[in-house]
């Protein structure tokens, strides 16, 4: 059901975030204890600020509201990707070459052949090509690894201080 109503929203509010010109990162919507909340996460090249989320507020808070597509009383959060942005689109991969990112994979895989199979890999983003993400390990074995991006769990970038 609420993936449902996650497609339904992403529907009703791509067009939106797209006339606004900001970048659908992510879209939540989950149990927060007694109250359903639907989290939206923008972001755009000069990032994002509070008056940009109010804005996004406003406009989709409208189209939500008139479309109805949550039928239950929700709770309304936009924000800014954070500093872990979460990697989903083989775009944000190309966006992002030169960054650190941690990807999870959801098989285990063998990166150097040597039978230590893990699923969670940190290191700097090479890009994304032929479906796979490619990422120079930056731990004692280095490296390079290709993870379909099929195969990725979860992937985020890494704070770099």
């Amino acid at each position: 059901m609420r993936e449902d109503n996650l497609t339904q929203i992403e529907t009703l509010v791509l067009p939106i975030l797209d006339d606004l010109g900001y970048e659908l990162v992510d879209l939540q919507l989950q149990q927060d204890g007694k109250q359903l909340a639907l989290r939206i996460f923008v972001d755009k090249p000069a990032g994002i600020t509070l008056d940009d989320c109010v804005e996004v507020s406003r406009e989709v808070s409208a189209i939500l509201e008139v479309e109805d597509p949550i039928r239950s009383a929700y709770r309304l959060e936009v924000s800014s990707p954070g500093l872990d942005r979460p990697l989903k689109k083989a775009a944000d991969f190309e966006r992002f070459v030169g960054k650190k990112a941690r990807l999870k994979s959801k098989n285990l895989i063998d990166p150097d052949q040597r039978g230590t199979t893990r699923k969670t890999f940190v290191g700097t983003l090479l890009g994304f090509e032929d479906d796979n993400v490619r990422l120079e390990l930056t731990d004692k074995q280095g490296g390079v690894i290709a993870i379909p991006l099929a195969d990725l769990d979860k992937a985020n970038l890494e704070e770099e201080f």
